[in-house]
């Protein structure tokens, strides 16, 4: 079933085998890019609606769900 990582790749199917790897490493990296733009937005949102009484008891779990992005995304 699992197959170990070191596994031998056929010389004819490398080209491809990189290809794969390069988009994959490609598609992670915008991931985690607009994870924490969007992290950053929901933490601006939370504080903006934060400033006023009746709207910090939305405004703080917005903030703190921006916060949880923003580390998912660093990490």
């Amino acid at each position: 079933m699992n197959e170990p990582a070191d596994r031998r790749m056929p010389i004819l199917l490398w080209p491809f085998y990189a290809i794969w790897r390069l988009v994959t490493f490609i598609l992670k990296m915008v991931g985690r890019l607009v994870c924490a733009l969007l992290g950053l937005g929901l933490m601006a949102a939370g504080v903006a609606i934060s400033l006023s009484v009746v709207g910090a008891i939305v405004g703080i779990p917005l903030a703190a769900l921006g916060l949880l992005l923003v580390v998912r995304a660093l990490f």
